[in-house]
Protein backbone atom coordinates (compact mmCIF):
# COMPACT_ATOMS: atom_id res chain seq x y z
CA UNK A 1 0.00 0.00 0.00
CA UNK A 2 1.44 3.21 -0.91
CA UNK A 3 1.26 5.91 1.71
CA UNK A 4 2.00 9.49 1.45
CA UNK A 5 4.74 9.29 3.37
CA UNK A 6 5.89 6.73 0.82
CA UNK A 7 5.14 9.34 -1.95
CA UNK A 8 7.25 12.07 -0.10
CA UNK A 9 10.23 9.58 0.95
CA UNK A 10 10.51 8.97 -3.72
CA UNK A 11 10.39 12.56 -4.40
CA UNK A 12 12.82 13.59 -1.53
CA UNK A 13 14.92 10.71 -3.03
CA UNK A 14 14.58 11.04 -6.54
CA UNK A 15 15.41 15.38 -5.70
CA UNK A 16 18.32 13.80 -3.83
CA UNK A 17 19.61 11.31 -6.67
CA UNK A 18 19.54 13.75 -8.82
CA UNK A 19 21.31 16.41 -6.80
CA UNK A 20 24.20 13.76 -6.29
CA UNK A 21 24.14 12.51 -9.73
CA UNK A 22 24.50 16.21 -10.56
CA UNK A 23 28.43 15.78 -9.79
CA UNK A 24 29.12 12.62 -11.71
CA UNK A 25 26.79 14.36 -14.62
CA UNK A 26 29.50 17.56 -14.29
CA UNK A 27 32.71 15.07 -14.08
CA UNK A 28 31.10 13.32 -17.24
CA UNK A 29 30.75 16.08 -18.99
CA UNK A 30 34.71 16.64 -18.54
CA UNK A 31 35.34 13.41 -19.52
CA UNK A 32 33.36 13.30 -22.51
CA UNK A 33 35.47 15.96 -24.01
CA UNK A 34 37.78 12.66 -24.35
CA UNK A 35 37.33 10.72 -27.64
CA UNK A 36 34.96 7.75 -25.97
CA UNK A 37 33.22 5.10 -27.76
CA UNK A 38 29.75 4.15 -27.13
CA UNK A 39 30.70 1.09 -24.93
CA UNK A 40 33.30 3.10 -22.97
CA UNK A 41 30.29 5.59 -22.31
CA UNK A 42 27.96 2.83 -21.10
CA UNK A 43 30.40 0.73 -18.89
CA UNK A 44 31.53 3.79 -17.49
CA UNK A 45 27.74 4.61 -16.55
CA UNK A 46 27.07 1.86 -15.09
CA UNK A 47 30.48 1.63 -12.71
CA UNK A 48 29.55 5.04 -11.58
CA UNK A 49 25.78 3.68 -11.26
CA UNK A 50 27.74 1.09 -9.37
CA UNK A 51 29.63 2.94 -7.00
CA UNK A 52 27.04 4.92 -6.44
CA UNK A 53 25.24 2.31 -4.72
CA UNK A 54 27.90 0.90 -2.58
CA UNK A 55 29.00 4.43 -1.19
CA UNK A 56 25.55 5.34 0.33
CA UNK A 57 24.59 1.80 1.76
CA UNK A 58 28.45 1.93 3.24
CA UNK A 59 26.98 5.26 4.48
CA UNK A 60 23.49 4.23 5.70
CA UNK A 61 24.57 1.52 7.38
CA UNK A 62 27.10 3.68 9.19
CA UNK A 63 24.02 6.28 9.99
CA UNK A 64 21.93 3.51 10.96
CA UNK A 65 24.48 2.62 13.99
CA UNK A 66 25.05 6.19 14.74
CA UNK A 67 21.24 6.89 14.95
CA UNK A 68 20.47 4.01 17.42
CA UNK A 69 22.62 5.10 19.75
CA UNK A 70 22.80 8.57 19.97
CA UNK A 71 18.94 9.66 18.50
CA UNK A 72 18.07 12.98 17.47
CA UNK A 73 21.93 14.58 18.21
CA UNK A 74 22.97 11.97 15.20
CA UNK A 75 20.09 13.44 12.65
CA UNK A 76 21.29 16.93 13.56
CA UNK A 77 24.80 16.03 12.68
CA UNK A 78 23.38 14.03 9.55
CA UNK A 79 21.58 17.43 8.28
CA UNK A 80 25.20 19.86 9.34
CA UNK A 81 26.58 16.88 6.62
CA UNK A 82 24.51 17.74 4.10
CA UNK A 83 24.94 21.66 4.49
CA UNK A 84 28.67 21.31 4.40
CA UNK A 85 28.78 19.19 1.75
CA UNK A 86 26.22 20.85 -0.16
CA UNK A 87 28.16 24.32 0.47
CA UNK A 88 31.37 22.73 -0.39
CA UNK A 89 29.98 21.67 -3.72
CA UNK A 90 28.66 25.15 -4.47
CA UNK A 91 32.13 27.06 -3.35
CA UNK A 92 33.99 24.58 -5.95
CA UNK A 93 31.75 24.70 -8.35
CA UNK A 94 31.32 29.09 -8.55
CA UNK A 95 35.18 29.52 -7.64
CA UNK A 96 36.15 27.06 -10.36
CA UNK A 97 38.74 25.46 -7.67
CA UNK A 98 38.32 21.59 -8.69
CA UNK A 99 40.45 19.62 -7.36
CA UNK A 100 39.10 16.13 -8.80
CA UNK A 101 42.10 14.37 -10.81
CA UNK A 102 41.83 14.35 -14.33
CA UNK A 103 42.31 10.24 -15.33
CA UNK A 104 41.71 8.06 -17.92
CA UNK A 105 38.46 6.23 -17.90
CA UNK A 106 39.35 2.92 -18.42
CA UNK A 107 41.03 0.36 -16.06
CA UNK A 108 42.18 1.47 -12.43
CA UNK A 109 41.65 4.82 -13.92
CA UNK A 110 37.59 4.01 -14.26
CA UNK A 111 37.89 3.09 -10.67
CA UNK A 112 39.36 5.95 -9.26
CA UNK A 113 37.03 7.93 -11.52
CA UNK A 114 34.02 6.39 -9.86
CA UNK A 115 35.69 6.70 -6.59
CA UNK A 116 35.98 10.21 -7.21
CA UNK A 117 32.19 11.08 -8.30
CA UNK A 118 30.81 8.97 -5.77
CA UNK A 119 32.56 10.10 -2.47
CA UNK A 120 29.52 12.17 -1.79
CA UNK A 121 27.36 9.71 -1.60
CA UNK A 122 28.78 8.03 1.24
CA UNK A 123 28.31 11.21 3.42
CA UNK A 124 24.75 11.75 2.11
CA UNK A 125 23.83 8.01 2.97
CA UNK A 126 25.51 8.57 6.52
CA UNK A 127 22.79 11.36 6.59
CA UNK A 128 20.14 9.27 5.69
CA UNK A 129 20.78 6.01 7.85
CA UNK A 130 20.92 8.58 10.53
CA UNK A 131 17.32 9.55 9.46
CA UNK A 132 16.27 5.91 9.11
CA UNK A 133 15.80 6.27 5.17
CA UNK A 134 14.65 2.89 3.19
CA UNK A 135 17.72 1.35 2.19
CA UNK A 136 16.80 -0.67 -0.70
CA UNK A 137 14.81 2.91 -2.29
CA UNK A 138 17.77 4.68 -1.44
CA UNK A 139 20.72 2.71 -2.76
CA UNK A 140 18.60 1.54 -6.12
CA UNK A 141 17.51 5.49 -6.51
CA UNK A 142 21.37 6.61 -6.03
CA UNK A 143 22.58 4.03 -8.42
CA UNK A 144 20.19 4.77 -11.43
CA UNK A 145 20.17 8.14 -11.46
CA UNK A 146 24.39 8.93 -11.24
CA UNK A 147 24.26 6.09 -13.73
CA UNK A 148 21.50 8.22 -15.95
CA UNK A 149 23.38 11.26 -15.30
CA UNK A 150 26.96 10.02 -16.32
CA UNK A 151 25.59 8.91 -19.25
CA UNK A 152 23.99 12.52 -19.87
CA UNK A 153 26.87 14.17 -18.88
CA UNK A 154 29.26 12.26 -20.95
CA UNK A 155 27.61 12.28 -24.27
CA UNK A 156 26.84 16.28 -23.66
CA UNK A 157 30.85 16.77 -22.69
CA UNK A 158 31.23 14.92 -26.52
CA UNK A 159 28.58 17.55 -27.88
CA UNK A 160 29.04 20.77 -25.70
CA UNK A 161 32.56 21.08 -24.58
CA UNK A 162 31.95 22.71 -20.47
CA UNK A 163 29.19 24.69 -21.18
CA UNK A 164 26.80 23.65 -18.20
CA UNK A 165 29.44 21.31 -16.23
CA UNK A 166 30.23 24.12 -13.42
CA UNK A 167 26.68 25.14 -12.85
CA UNK A 168 24.76 21.88 -12.87
CA UNK A 169 27.39 20.68 -9.76
CA UNK A 170 26.48 24.10 -8.15
CA UNK A 171 22.32 23.10 -8.62
CA UNK A 172 23.57 20.22 -7.41
CA UNK A 173 25.13 21.42 -3.89
CA UNK A 174 22.20 23.87 -3.74
CA UNK A 175 19.73 21.11 -3.25
CA UNK A 176 21.64 19.24 -0.92
CA UNK A 177 22.40 22.24 0.94
CA UNK A 178 18.57 22.63 1.24
CA UNK A 179 17.60 18.99 1.90
CA UNK A 180 20.16 19.23 5.17
CA UNK A 181 18.88 22.71 6.19
CA UNK A 182 15.30 20.21 6.20
CA UNK A 183 16.72 17.78 8.40
CA UNK A 184 19.02 19.82 10.46
CA UNK A 185 15.47 21.90 11.08
CA UNK A 186 13.75 18.71 11.56
CA UNK A 187 15.65 17.54 13.81
CA UNK A 188 16.47 20.77 15.96
CA UNK A 189 11.98 20.89 16.24
CA UNK A 190 12.40 17.61 17.91
CA UNK A 191 15.48 18.54 20.38
CA UNK A 192 13.41 21.61 21.80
Amino acid sequence: MITDSLIGEIITLFIMATALGMDAFSIGMGMGMLELRLKQIMKIGMVIGMFHVIMPLLGMLVGFVLSHHFGSIAAMVGGALLLLLGAQMMFISLTGKDDKPMVQPVGFGLIIFAISASLDSFSVGLSLGIFGARVLLTIIMFGFMSMILTWLGLIIGQKAQRFLGRYSEALGGLILFTFGLKILLHAWHFVI
